[in-house]
């Protein structure tokens, strides 16, 4: 008898594993009976859906219709003219979901052709409308009958597959007990199974104890991806909002600065001709439009600015030299209720940098912070050398690891929210007061940086201040400008002897000023409207001193004239003139070495300034 126990224990364990296999098989069946049943029941509350939804298209497409016919206007057409392309796909979708029931398959045929008529009197409501033709009141009768008929034909529809639903689900629920109480069953069983191999599943448990850990430190890792994934798409969506922005601003910055320079020529002109012994009441008025248009020209200014579209001409720029010349220049525009102090380092590295637009920068960012502080109070411009390491730059999609110089502001003020300090460059976005600023100062100041290949950063806090600090990229290798180029004579330079100007513009308006104001200047004026023409009177006109040029002209671009006559005649001078430059002569925002720039609108003193500069051998072609 003893030498049976093992045999009767094999023979137990076989059993018991027979069991298990059979409950585990009987769960199984039940199990699929019961998805099956409840895929049914899904199909069914499709069917209910795709019959609401086709339901509620027509009625959105006879409000369209009724919407047009009020108003005649064809944007309310547009839910009518989709649902009119699409009904018959959605149709045929829901016919496909019934095909198994004879009676709804016979429906949904009723249904179609229901439809398709409600269309045809929709349609023929629109012709009508657009003929001219009036809708009496008796017209919208038959379409409002058979839009009931259909809300009717639907809800009987409806009602079948809730009876169907209702069959299924209690079937469902009758599968679902069941399927419950094989799965107790298998579970006892596999309870048994599991006391007879103890030391098995305590080995398996382990093992599943470290999958799960592992699992666990899987799933923080995707969770850490995820967030670092969402934060670089934030930033993304920033840069291409700032992005559309920039090209709208600069789209519109040649044709505006184009008319800004004929009335700033032109004002400029009829006040030097009036002299000082006009009307005063005729020179205030030009005085004042002429105020007006420079401002205008500012904002134009300050627009290409954001969009990163202005001509750049960065230099080596000693930042401390600068931000100390400023001084006395910020103390007179802040004011006395603020006290301003300039804490400047020791070792300062020099900035590759446009020098004027850097002031420009550093004074909106100190307007801005004297407006934060109406009540008074410190207001600090502080340089340092900053590197900004790989862990940085990895946290900020458009910074490149390297080496800066550091300018900040820090003002004593009100301060910011997160979600305002978050739009604070955003252009047109202010919280000062109507007519107390454009939103245009800040969103130059990043455009700017940005363009120059450097970083912004602004900390805020409610009632604490404000701190914008710039990035400023640093100069590698040999100087080859000073930081600041020395101040022009006041006294207005005109030509000198018999010196020829070629003035090449499309639009007449601005080359008639411009010839005005060069031969007010005592230079002989020889012109052309573009560069075709240009090219014919530098074969004809012996001797030409300097080619004049816009830049964006049709066919031949101020650029490509430039080079052309350079070919022709050697030593040319060469000055340009644009208000949007379109990378012919400004490449990744800086401008080409070596060129001449008189960016558009410009002044009868800065016309005969930068003539004659370029003339006594400045920058050429």
């Amino acid at each position: 008898m003893p030498a049976l126990r093992p045999e009767r224990s094999i023979v137990i364990l076989l059993l018991a594993l027979v069991v298990v296999v059979t409950a585990v098989g009987g769960t199984f069946w039940l199990y699929r009976g019961q998805q099956a049943e409840i895929a049914w029941v899904n199909h069914t509350l499709r069917v209910e859906n795709r019959l609401s939804m086709l339901l509620s298209r027509v009625l959105e497409a006879e409000s369209s219709q009724r919407g047009y016919i009020l108003t005649r206007q064809d944007d309310f057409l547009a839910p009518y003219q989709d649902f009119r392309i699409h009904w018959r796909s959605e149709w045929r979708a829901l016919r496909a979901e019934v095909r198994d029931n004879g009676p709804q398959v016979e429906a949904v045929d009723t249904l179609g052709r229901m439809i398709g008529r409600r269309m045809d009197l929709l349609q023929t409501g629109i012709d009508r409308r657009r003929a001219g033709k009036s809708l009496p009141e008796q017209a919208f009768y038959p379409g409002l009958a058979l839009t009931a008929q259909l809300r009717a034909h639907v809800a009987h529809m409806k009602a079948r597959e809730e009876e169907l639903l209702q069959r299924r689900s209690i079937e469902a629920g009758r599968l679902s007990i069941m399927v419950t109480a094989g799965l107790a069953l298998s579970a006892a069983m596999v309870i048994i199974l599991g006391l007879l191999a103890l030391r098995t599943a305590q080995r398996r448990m382990t093992e599943a104890l470290q999958s799960r850990q592992a699992l666990s430190d899987a799933h923080d890792r995707l969770i850490m991806e995820v967030e670092e994934r969402e934060a670089a798409q934030a930033q993304l969506r920033q840069v291409q909002k700032m992005e559309s922005i920039g090209q709208l601003t600069g789209g519109i910055a040649h044709d505006f600065n184009n008319m800004l320079a004929i009335v700033i020529g032109s004002l400029d002109m009829a006040r030097r001709r009036l002299g000082e012994g006009g009307d005063p009441r005729v020179i205030k008025g030009i005085d004042n439009a002429t105020e007006g248009a420079q401002r205008a020209a500012q904002l134009t200014a300050r627009l290409l600015a954001f969009s990163r579209q202005q001509p750049l001409d960065p230099q080596p720029t000693d930042v401390n030299k600068l931000v100390g010349g400023m001084s006395e220049l910020l103390r007179r525009t802040i004011g006395e209720d603020v006290r301003v102090e300039s804490v400047l380092a020791g070792g300062l590295w020099r900035a590759s940098i446009d020098a004027n637009q850097l002031e420009s920068a550093i004074l909106n960012l100190c307007v801005n912070a004297r407006d934060a502080m109406p009540g008074g109070g410190r207001l600090t411009v502080e340089t340092a050398n900053a590197h900004l390491d790989d862990g940085y730059a990895a946290g900020h999609s458009d910074v490149t690891a390297g080496q800066y110089i550091m300018v900040s502001v820090t003002d004593t003020g009100t301060g910011m929210p997160a979600h305002v300090a978050e739009r604070a460059f955003d252009p047109f976005f202010t919280t000062k007061g109507v007519g107390k600023g454009t939103g245009l100062g800040l969103s130059q100041v990043f455009g700017f940086v940005k363009q120059s290949r450097g970083h912004v950063k602004i900390y805020s806090e409610p009632d604490e201040g404000t701190v914008i600090k710039i990035y400023l990229p640093r100069h590698y290798g040999v100087e080859t400008a000073p930081d600041h180029a020395a101040p022009m004579a006041d006294s207005l330079p005109r030509a000198q002897g018999e010196e020829i100007i070629l003035v090449v513009e499309d639009e007449d308006r601005v080359r008639h000023m411009s010839v005005d104001s060069l031969r007010e200047l005592g230079y002989t004026v020889v012109q052309a409207s573009d560069g075709e023409q240009a090219l014919e009177m530098l074969a004809i006109q012996p001797r030409i001193d300097m080619l004049f040029t816009d830049i964006v002209m049709p066919g031949i671009n101020g650029r490509q004239l430039a080079d052309r006559a350079s070919a022709q005649r050697p030593g040319l001078k060469v000055l340009y003139t644009t208000g949007y430059t379109r990378n012919a002569i400004v490449h990744n925002g800086m401008l080409d070495p070596g060129l001449a720039l008189l960016a558009k609108p410009f002044t009868f003193d800065q016309l005969a300034k930068k003539v004659r500069q370029v003339l006594d051998g400045g920058p050429a072609e």
